[in-house]
């Protein structure tokens, strides 16, 4: 099954993955960050990973202060650098929470812990993402950004297929830069992670609550560094509980996407 839609995972991972299990079938990712993954994890070593590690473009605002992020506008927020992405994932991108997301999606896709699953800034967008093994070796996917050849990874798979994507030149590109996430800039990261750790509906409210955020953001009712602060103020108002079934699921998400509205409401919004 070719997968695109990560939102699924985070917000019912454990009974898609029992799902999955029941059915003998088999999770293609066709995120490019975890198609790059699939493309060199060896599952017949799965043992020997030492960790993964998702490379993140750092989106617009990747050098901004906390200043200009918050005054950042809609049309400023998805104008990223390398992708070409609806407003919706490019705002995910721009706050991180995106990357958040795929942590998420990681961790079920691969089955490593929360702290095995890594993100590593890559501004150039020419490694998609990396496995660490055990003797010290790091296994990298590289392409040109575009979308075209993971999906055509999975549409052909486990054989290849043409795609008129261009051909990756790294001499012209010239070189290759990393740096390490700011947290204190992107907590959208850090609440993901946290999500991710409580477990439970936890994932689930977090999505929920970023996709009211967002939209609000896009709407010009709150402001770029709301977005983050409305999903931390919904998590923090929504109890912990167990997710045993879909209506579970659903029930969680109008909820937090009910308590989201509300600290929306009390958002002073400065233009």
């Amino acid at each position: 099954m070719a997968f695109a839609s990560k939102e699924c995972l985070v917000s019912a991972g454990p009974l898609m993955m029992a799902e999955i299990e029941r059915c003998g079938a088999t999770l293609l990712p066709v995120d490019s960050e975890h198609n790059a993954i699939f493309q060199v994890f060896d599952t017949k070593q799965a043992s020997a990973v030492e960790r993964i590690i998702l490379t993140a473009s750092g989106g617009p605002f990747r050098t901004a202060s906390l200043e200009q992020m918050r005054r950042a506008t809609p049309k400023e927020a998805v104008a990223h650098p390398n992708w070409s992405m609806g407003a919706k994932i490019s705002v995910d991108s721009a706050t991180m929470m995106n990357k958040g997301l795929e942590v998420i999606e990681a961790f079920y896709l691969f089955g490593l812990p929360e702290p095995r699953n890594e993100v590593l800034i890559h501004p150039q967008s020419v490694i998609h993402s990396m496995v660490a093994y055990v003797d010290g070796s790091v296994l990298a996917q590289l392409g040109p950004p575009d979308m075209r050849t993971p999906i055509a990874h999975t549409l052909a798979y486990p054989e290849r297929m043409a795609t008129p994507s261009a051909r990756l030149d790294l001499a012209a590109i010239g070189k290759l830069t990393f740096e390490a996430p700011d947290l204190e800039r992107f907590p959208a990261l850090r609440l993901a992670r946290e999500a991710l750790r409580a477990g439970g509906a936890a994932p689930t409210i977090l999505n929920a609550a970023n996709e009211i955020a967002v939209a609000s953001f896009l709407g010009e009712r709150v402001g770029f560094l709301d977005i983050a602060r409305i999903v931390e103020e919904t998590l923090a108002a929504m109890p912990a509980q167990r997710i045993t079934s879909l209506d579970d699921v659903f029930a969680i998400d109008a909820t937090a996407r009910r308590n989201a509205e509300r600290a929306i409401l009390s958002t002073p919004f400065v233009a």
